[in-house]
This record gives C-alpha cells, structure tokens and sequence, in this order.
C-alpha cells in the first residue's frame, strides 16, 4: 500500500493551497483517512480527520479555513487550505486507517510522505 501526497509549495498569507493524497495498492477497505503537519521543531499533530461516511474534525487552529473531503471510489483525500498563515508553514503528512484483505482482523494505520507547505511572503 502506497499513500501517495502532493498540492505542497509556496503560498503567501492568505493564499490557498489545496493538497491530495491518493492511496494505492491492495486495499479491501477505508475507515478514516487524515491529514497531520510538523513544524520545525514541533511534535506532529492532526489536522483534520474525515470518516467513510463523511464525518470530519479539524484542529481549533484551522476551523473555518481548512476543508478535508474524500472520494471513497478513488480513496483519495483533500485537504482545501484557505485563508493560509504563516504558522500554517509545516511539512504535511496524510495516512489511511485501512484493511488490506477482507479477512484482515484489524485494520492498519499507513502514512504517506509529506509535503511541505510555506506560508511566507
């Protein structure tokens, strides 16, 4: 299984960015797919979240300028950045809560490589 990012790069404050995530390989089944971020000498943290019904949840820090969405058929992920600022600067990460074969007991988390986004004028 591949989780495969782009979308990254440059983008001054209040610029938008929209980043995709693209998972390939064996897969049975999708749960919740995510977008995470480091910053430089920061811990990593979740962005956002989304369910294979639709259900979403974002960090305080971007409510109402972040939107994550899915395609269950392409089990892709986006993660439309509006209204950037400059602490949004990080390298992204998206991962896939996943099921690789129907006899697959528990599902497995797998990340993507990240992408980095610069807020920066």
């Amino acid at each position: 299984v591949q989780l495969q990012a782009s979308g990254g790069g440059l983008a001054q404050p209040g610029g938008s960015l929209t980043l995709s995530c693209a998972a390939s390989g064996s897969i049975f089944s999708i749960n919740a797919m995510g977008w995470y971020r480091q910053a430089p000498g920061k811990q990593r943290e979740v962005v956002a979240t989304v369910t294979t019904a639709g259900d979403t949840a974002y960090i305080d820090s971007v409510k109402g300028r972040f939107t994550i969405s899915r395609d269950n058929a392409k089990n892709t992920v986006l993660l439309q950045m509006n209204s950037l600022k400059p602490e949004d600067t990080a390298v992204y990460y998206c991962n896939a809560d996943l099921k690789r074969f129907w006899y697959d007991r528990v599902s497995k988390l797998y990340w993507g490589e990240g992408t980095q986004v610069t807020v920066s004028s």
